[in-house]
């Protein structure tokens, strides 16, 4: 699976230690982050991860992209829903593509758990029961 990993500044320190908890499960996907989230998680973490510019400077449209493109299974975005962000625009832009294009979307740790150990336990691959739908 294709996974994204967003955090605002606000929220980096606790998705680096998410990454931490289940490193495990989150070494066995691909990972993409936005800048400097990325470059944590790679520091500290020590996970592989493709990463993409900071979210104001279009990382967010960039995850977006992939979204629309059909090439990302999962985003984890841990937002700060106490600060104004400057590019909140893009953030809602990426949070409506998630629902358009039946993206799993987790904006704090308490889903991102249940999703990572959906994943850990045998996660059912929605794009094939969206097809059998059609």
């Amino acid at each position: 699976m294709k996974i994204a990993l967003i955090a605002h500044d606000r929220k980096k320190d606790s998705l680096v230690e998410f990454a931490i908890a289940y490193k495990e499960i989150l070494s066995e996907h691909e990972l993409f982050a936005t800048g400097t989230t990325g470059q944590r998680i790679q520091d500290e973490v020590g996970l592989e991860i493709t990463r993409f510019r900071s979210g104001p400077l279009g990382g967010d449209q960039q995850i977006g992209s992939m979204i629309a493109n059909n090439d990302m299974d999962m985003v984890i975005f841990f937002r700060d829903p106490l600060t104004a962000q400057p590019h909140e625009p893009d953030v809602t832009a990426l949070v409506r593509l998630c629902d358009v294009y039946h993206i799993p979307l987790a904006t704090n740790m308490g889903t991102a758990e249940i999703l990572l150990k959906g994943l850990q336990e045998g996660f059912v691959d929605w794009r094939l029961i969206q097809e059998r739908r059609k």
